[in-house]
């Protein structure tokens, strides 16, 4: 993974936090926030179809960025989704038609103090229409039908001209479209205040176009049909990238997380469940490695992390400014202004130009809270165990430093492909619906309560290569913030630092493949509506968005830099100031 894929991932992450912050304020909804690039109210996905606005946050610029979240917000300000999911045709074509109209539509509705809203939604349009066109879409006759009924609708609705630069290029089918599609033209145009009444006439025109390309294609004879065939292709092609909501480009970037629906899981009416935790295991890390085996990993990670050249107490400072909270610490006496000390009014007499007469209350920084990094020890992990053993080390010592706690554990499982709990299954005869069934082994490399001296040699346990197997995320999350919850500290944060979606073949292949992926959400999602731990997504070359509100996406293959720090620290202080 190259430097410049982890910039896009961390300009990803910056414009999101910015789009969603404008979608908020300009909602008034507080739970919207980004996941995925796709935009999220809680744990819903609200699609966005219309095509002018199907913007790649990794690389487009902000003003189209922008200009998208403003549309969104617009959206979800004055249009009414279940109305409109109930009126949207199902054939494609009429589909895109449609979301592209009330799209339009909503963008009228621009609050008057507003003009900056209104002058980014021009300039967005402006800038996909020219896109569009130079791109050679408009070269085949679908292309050019929807973009003529594109610019005729926004023209229309907005009371302006068409694009000057395709307005030749448009005229014909303009003028072959405007006798079957005057009467609902005007009816976009006077009913663009009323969703329920603008609907009609937004079905008129996708109607149209849709019965246009339909003809289009019956039209044609057998002697014409293989002399098209290629024409058809690119019209197909040229469609598709209308059609396809969630296209991918195929640039190098950080890849997403998998996600799914799980049947087995929602068809349950027990919910989540667990075959048997007879064999389940919570462990010390450090028993399982010989003394003299722990000394050489430890050594190993001494030399491994005095070559990043990480400044740790530059980092301690970091986290003391985003962690720490002024607390009352006595008194402080012998100043200028605050309280009179009575003590020393004696002074005022004998020398009257004394004037540090006044005591104030004395403050002093207190990071009360506990931050617990919670590593995935599944095996695609083991490869990357000597560079996230090297950042949690120098986490937790700053951590130390700062005041705070720190706790460090790690999930897996005691066998691959299901171990005991799987073989008692086959035993019983394979009843249906089994839940987990693996044996799920937690790790635990440091405990809260011990710092980062005592405990350096301990931490050094995670280069044991035989301790990852697979992995079971959402019993880890839950077990870490039942310890999590058992703190005193005012403050909790879990740093959750994983490769890949939660995976045990035994529990995939007896009941489906999203079950523990499922499951995942279903445990982060209570735990974000207690809200009384930050839970917070490190992924290891891996977009961890899908699960995570709040993530950030790293590349460990390279060394471990102090940007890499300042970037975790960021992500803490961002969900901090939430």
């Amino acid at each position: 993974m190259s430097s410049s894929v982890q910039q896009q991932a961390r300009r990803q992450q910056q414009v999101e936090a910015l789009c969603a912050a404008a979608i908020r304020a300009l909602s008034g909804r507080s739970d919207l926030h980004f996941r995925g690039k796709q935009l999220y109210q809680g744990e819903r996905r609200l699609p966005m179809y219309a095509p002018h606005h199907r913007i790649d946050t990794a690389t487009a610029p902000f003003a189209d960025c922008r200009a998208a979240a403003d549309g969104m917000a617009l959206r979800l300000l004055y249009s009414d989704a279940d109305l409109h999911r109930a009126s949207c045709p199902e054939r494609p074509v009429a589909r895109l038609v449609f979301e592209l109209l009330e799209q339009l539509r909503v963008e009228t509705q621009v609050p008057a103090q507003l003009p900056g809203m209104a002058a980014n939604l021009e300039q967005r349009f402006i800038r996909w229409s020219l896109d569009f066109h130079r791109s050679g879409q408009t070269e085949t006759s679908s292309g050019l039908l929807v973009y003529t009924i594109a610019q005729m609708s926004w023209s229309r609705l907005n009371a302006r001209q068409v694009l000057e630069e395709t307005e030749d290029l448009i005229e014909s089918t303009r003028f072959s479209l405007a006798s079957s599609m005057g009467m609902a033209l005007a009816g976009l145009r006077h009913h663009r205040h009323d969703q329920a009444a603008f609907i009609p006439h937004a079905q008129a025109v996708a109607r149209l176009v849709d019965d246009t390309l339909e003809s289009w294609q019956e039209g044609e004879d057998d002697s014409d049909r293989e002399r098209q065939d290629d024409d058809e292709a690119d019209d197909r092609k040229s469609l598709a990238l209308l059609l396809d909501f969630d296209q991918e480009g195929d640039e190098e970037r950080f890849a997403s997380a998998r996600s799914g629906t799980s049947k087995a899981l929602g068809e349950s009416r027990q919910g989540y469940t667990v075959y048997t935790t007879a064999h389940d295991r919570e462990i010390v890390a450090s028993d399982l490695v010989r003394k003299a085996q722990l000394e050489e990993f430890r050594r190993r990670l001494d030399t491994g992390i005095a070559e990043q050249g990480i400044n740790v107490p530059r980092l301690a400072r970091q986290l003391s400014a985003i962690l720490a909270t002024p607390q009352y610490d006595g008194w402080q006496y012998g100043e200028e202004e605050g309280r009179i000390d009575g003590r020393r009014l004696a002074q005022l007499v004998s020398s009257p130009t004394e004037r540090r007469l006044f005591y104030q209350d004395r403050q002093r920084p207190v990071a009360d809270c506990v931050v617990t990094l919670l590593v995935d020890c599944s095996g695609s992990m083991r490869h990357q165990s000597e560079s996230v053993a090297m950042l949690a080390d120098c986490l937790i010592r700053a951590l130390d430093i700062a005041g705070g706690r720190s706790e460090l554990l790690g999930f897996t499982t005691n066998a691959w492909n299901g171990g005991k709990p799987y073989q008692e299954w086959m035993r019983q005869g394979r009843p249906p619906a089994p839940g987990r069934l693996n044996e799920v082994c937690h790790l635990i490399f440091k405990k809260a309560g011990r710092g980062w001296r005592r405990s350096r040699r301990d931490i050094a346990a995670m280069l044991k290569g035989n301790l990852f197997r697979e992995g079971v995320d959402g019993e880890a999350v839950d077990w870490a913030c039942s310890r999590l919850l058992a703190r005193e500290e005012q403050r909790k944060i879990l740093i959750v630092i994983s490769d890949g979606s939660p995976s045990d073949t035994a529990t995939n292949l007896t009941n489906d493949a999203y079950y523990l992926d499922n499951h995942l959400k279903s445990v982060l999602a209570r735990h974000e509506r207690q809200g009384e731990i930050d839970i917070l997504g490190l992924g290891v070359g891996l977009d961890l968005s899908p699960f995570y509100r709040h993530s950030l996406a790293t590349d460990m293959s390279q060394a471990l830099d102090n940007h890499l720090f300042d970037e975790i620290v960021q992500l803490i202080a961002q969900r901090i100031r939430r």
